[in-house]
């Protein structure tokens, strides 16, 4: 059995200190790999861990935890969790104390993501989409579809990202294939809260679709 390349992104992953592009490539990741999911899920807490972890006095002032301190509670945790799953072989009331003796960490769901939005036509065209966003540390995840109901090529598409100051930036293209839905991931160094719109262009730069921020 091969390896999962993406079996040690899961603290990263939680850390946020994955770049964009793995960030990415493990998100798509997470939605066909129960596993990954379940580890993602294991380690929600662990953030809260390490906030309240206190150094001694005397270290203080000495600047930033010590490197040891992530791979130790790392650790903790991914023995707490071991633990817990040899646990539901024997009944809940062993179970339940076993968790409370050996501190194990507990887990909740994580949040829904946004629902998607329907993006606004700007006129008689065969084209529609649905977009969401999803704020992240690195920026923001345009998760798009867009679907072309014409008889004939419609062209290239451009999809484009308007920032409140007026600059936009291209973040996709693609081309239009009758009776097909094109579904898009993009991510993007710029906030949520810096966005103004995005817009669906042809590659004249006429409008087609916008969604409003």
């Amino acid at each position: 059995m091969s390896e999962d390349p993406f079996a040690t992104f899961d603290a990263a992953y939680v850390l946020g200190a994955l770049s964009p592009d793995d960030r990415q490539r493990f998100e798509q990741h997470l939605r066909e790999c129960d596993r990954c999911a379940a580890s993602v899920r294991e380690l929600a807490g662990l953030p809260g861990l390490l906030a309240r972890a206190e150094p001694p006095p005397a270290a203080v002032d000495a600047g930033p935890p010590p490197p040891e301190l992530l791979p130790s509670v790392l650790r903790r945790v991914r023995r707490g969790r071991r633990i817990r799953t040899a646990v539901t072989s024997v009944s809940a009331a062993v179970a339940v104390s076993a968790c409370v003796a050996l501190g194990v960490v507990a887990a909740w769901p994580a949040p829904a993501p946004p629902p998607s939005v329907a993006m606004t036509a700007l006129g008689q065209f065969p084209v529609r989409a649905d977009a969401r966003l999803d704020a992240f540390a690195w920026g923001t995840q345009v998760d798009m579809s867009c679907s072309y109901t014409g008889g004939h090529s419609g062209g290239e598409y451009v999809l484009v990202a308007v920032a409140r100051d007026g600059a936009e930036t291209v973040l996709a293209t693609w081309k239009a294939v009758p009776d097909n839905t094109a579904h898009l991931v993009i991510g993007t160094a710029l906030k949520t809260s810096d966005l103004a719109a995005l817009e669906v262009r042809l590659e004249s730069g006429r409008a087609l679709l916008r969604l409003t921020l």
